[in-house]
């Protein structure tokens, strides 16, 4: 049983409960969506639909102390969550923090720095830090972001909105925060100080930010919510492969992609080529873009801006039956396109 199975098994005993737990619908409000999106949505007064979020960091599963700075890992532990309610159509408004550190790790001044690279990113989005906690670890960094968004009521996106018929687009590159993590893991570290890099240095230090300082997709989110254009959206953080499927099984739909439509920045193609690395399998499987996956009726797709924060959008593919499965295509060649993107708890070959 992997992460996910073990989630639908939760979330069929909350839907069991449902019915006859009033403590889920209150005088003043009600749970539209629970377990199964990016965030959970909560009806309240006032014409506004609050949205929840959590995600955890776990030190050597998430991130290495040695790889990255505390700066860093405050603004991903934020950018994580954000990139969630973007994916609802929704605007970030307050997050809390907890965080559980060793104590050699609390006496460098770790806490403070990690709490820099948060409010930079929370000052650039609006986002008001209301509170959170902070715990003793015995030898591993646990940090975990709860991020609550607002929209208009009824404004949500979700993962089941998607219908045959619709066309399924993607924003920015695909492939970068693997091939960013592959260097890492060849020892490749990031260079903070400002002035001139040679080529090489310079793109791959883009790549490994794109791994540790991942940049959320706000502007494409509260667009494509607000002007109601996606039917169904999800963010990119498990892999192309994976969340497709995810909202493909939400939605009750099939889908086919085009490959040579999956847009893949030239300097994975060119870093990957030097490294004996597939970028289409970077980008399909690696995880961890952040980038927003959504649908979008064919009536609408005219009404897509081209850019948003300077972010392109591409068309890769069709929503289709359900009985026609999640699929690939590449020339005449058309497969299956099975989840295979980050699982927390798959075995590897050593435990099989």
């Amino acid at each position: 049983m992997n992460e996910f199975d073990f989630i639908n098994k939760i979330r069929a005993r909350v839907a069991a409960k449902q019915g006859a737990d009033s403590a889920l619908s209150t005088q003043h409000s009600v749970l539209l969506q629970g377990i199964g999106d990016d965030a959970a949505i909560i009806h309240s007064t006032g014409g506004k639909d609050s949205l929840v979020t959590t995600d955890l960091l776990i030190e050597d599963i998430d991130f290495k102390r040695d790889t990255t700075t505390p700066e860093l890992l405050g603004h991903k532990a934020l950018a994580v969550s954000l990139s969630d309610i973007a994916a609802m159509g929704a605007r970030a408004r307050w997050g809390f923090v907890s965080i559980g550190l060793p104590p050699d790790v609390w006496e460098s001044g770790f806490a403070e720095r990690l709490y820099d690279g948060y409010f930079s990113l929370a000052e650039l989005y609006g986002v008001e830090l209301a509170g959170g906690d902070i715990s003793r670890t015995t030898d591993k960094i646990v940090i975990d972001s709860m991020l609550i968004g607002e929209c208009d009521s009824g404004r949500a996106v979700l993962r089941r909105g998607a219908a045959p018929g619709d066309q399924i687009f993607v924003t920015g590159f695909l492939g970068d925060a693997a091939a960013g993590l592959r260097l890492i893991e060849r020892g490749a570290r990031v260079h903070t100080a400002s002035g001139p890099k040679p080529l090489e240095e310079h793109s791959v230090n883009r790549l490994l930010l794109r791994q540790l300082s991942p940049v959320p997709r706000v502007g494409w989110g509260i667009l494509l919510g607000e002007q109601q254009l996606a039917g169904a959206m999800i963010d990119i953080s498990d892999g192309l492969s994976s969340d497709l499927n995810h909202l493909c099984e939400e939605s009750g739909v099939g889908a086919v992609i085009d490959a040579a439509r999956i847009p893949i920045d030239q300097v994975v193609t060119e870093i990957c080529g030097r490294r004996a690395l597939d970028p289409l399998m970077l980008a399909l499987h690696g995880g961890e873009d952040f980038e927003l996956l959504f649908t979008v009726k064919p009536e609408n797709v005219g009404k897509l801006p081209k850019r948003v924060d300077g972010v392109a959008v591409t068309w890769v593919g069709t929503i289709q039956e359900q009985s026609s499965g999640v699929r690939i295509s590449e020339g005449a060649r058309i497969w299956s396109l099975e989840p295979g993107g980050w699982e927390h708890f798959r075995k590897t070959k050593d435990e099989e």
